[in-house]
């Protein structure tokens, strides 16, 4: 089975790049291989489903230039291709005093990142945004929005297909080798000869890279745990309702959405999954746990944020501190008015110093590009992070 480009992973990243490769030349032979019986199974398909501006990232970062970029180019794919999604905006609440410095620089980063019509609020605006919300100050951001990316994904694999591209599905790769002239991917029902093989294999794309390449980064799974607002208290949030995040950890803290599918989440924590995929507490593969406790950067990480950690771990297993951490938003808030609204793992690279990689990393080898870390905003991003891999897919094919 020969071809110019095989993908590995059908996730939003997958999928959105086999699209812009086939929008840059249609002539491409392409094939996505993905180990799951459906298309965007894991992160794609347990996030959020919010829209992301381009906020938070580091101005010139990959995160940020992506998302800012993918942002537009999402937008203009779901009004041309019919996919439901709503500019809703959303409010970002300082609820103590020394959160209004960090509310600030926020305020400034957004700036440089081209976003325009930011509105900081004082304490009694909050209200006029969001009722039920209580903070000491508040930035109101217009470009937030909400999407099922499960419909986008769908679309993509549509679109793909239609262009000549092909989608395999319960194609989990095995083994890749590379030979002069090509490389080979293995998967546990085929051999696939490729001119260059595409890495997007989100929770296992370390694995899959370090078949071919050398990379000094571990995946780490950290699993988002949701609550849901039971239907009569769904009117607390109009919008999106998100904390001051903390700088010195790549999550955004647990917050309100309302969901493009209907209803309302409450979350994500971030704890430690016990398994790649270990969407339950009571999911656990003791060889992945062992290889992420055993990483030196994850030892690092555990030292730094060990308070940090606990709190999370203890939010997973205690409903009423979670409950308590939402009421500093909404004080409204009472235990009996969540319901559990599942989880994702999002996939954390962690370097072997001790860094959660705060960036999209993208590295290359004669025959591969890996896409070794694009946890949130890849979602929002994808279509962007897409075009920036088949430039260089398309470079390295007229090498």
């Amino acid at each position: 089975m020969k071809y110019d480009v095989i993908i590995v992973g059908g996730g939003i990243v997958g999928l959105a790049t086999a699209y812009q490769l086939l929008q840059k030349n249609k002539s491409l032979k392409i094939i996505v291989l993905e180990k799951e019986a459906s298309l965007a199974a894991h992160q794609t398909g347990n996030n959020s489903g919010v829209i992301h501006s381009g906020l938070y990232y580091k101005p010139g970062s990959l995160k940020a230039t992506n998302c800012i970029h993918g942002y537009n180019l999402l937008i203009n794919f779901c009004t041309e291709h019919h996919v439901p999604f709503e500019l809703c905006g959303k409010i970002v609440v300082a609820t103590e005093p020394d959160q209004v410095p960090l509310l600030n620089n926020l305020h400034q980063r957004g700036q440089q990142n081209g976003l325009n019509n930011l509105k900081l609020l004082k304490a009694e605006e909050l209200k006029e945004y969001e009722p039920h919300v209580h903070g000491v100050a508040g930035m109101f951001v217009p470009q937030t929005g909400i999407v099922d990316y499960l419909v986008v994904a769908s679309k993509l694999g549509e679109l793909i297909q239609q262009h000549g591209g092909e989608i395999k599905l319960g194609e989990k790769v095995l083994e890749v080798y590379s030979e002069a002239s090509h490389i080979n991917v293995v998967s546990a029902k085929k051999s696939y000869q490729g001119k260059l093989m595409i890495n997007c294999a989100g929770l296992y794309s370390d694995k899959v890279a370090r078949m071919t390449s050398s990379v000094n980064l571990k995946i780490i799974p950290f699993r988002g745990e949701y609550f849901k607002l039971v239907k009569d208290k769904e009117y607390l949030v109009k919008n999106l309702i998100y904390p001051v995040p903390d700088p010195n950890f790549p999550f955004l803290g647990v917050h309100f959405t309302r969901m493009a599918r209907g209803g309302v989440e409450a979350g994500p924590n971030a704890v430690l999954a016990f398994r790649r995929e270990g969407y339950k507490k009571t999911d656990i593969h003791l060889g992945e746990l062992a290889e992420s406790l055993a990483w030196p950067g994850f030892q690092k990480v555990a030292f730094k944020y060990w308070k940090t950690g606990i709190g999370e771990m203890y939010r997973s297993f205690s409903k009423a501190a979670f409950t308590k951490a939402l009421q500093k938003l909404i004080p409204e808030i009472q235990i009996n008015d969540l319901t559990d609204g599942g989880a994702g793992v999002r996939a954390q690279a962690c370097d072997r110093q001790g860094g959660l990689v705060d960036d999209f990393v993208i590295l290359e080898e004669r025959q591969v590009i890996n896409v070794c870390n694009a946890p949130s905003p890849a979602a929002t991003s994808s279509l962007s992070i897409g075009e920036t891999i088949s430039n260089r897919a398309i470079s390295k094919l007229a090498e």
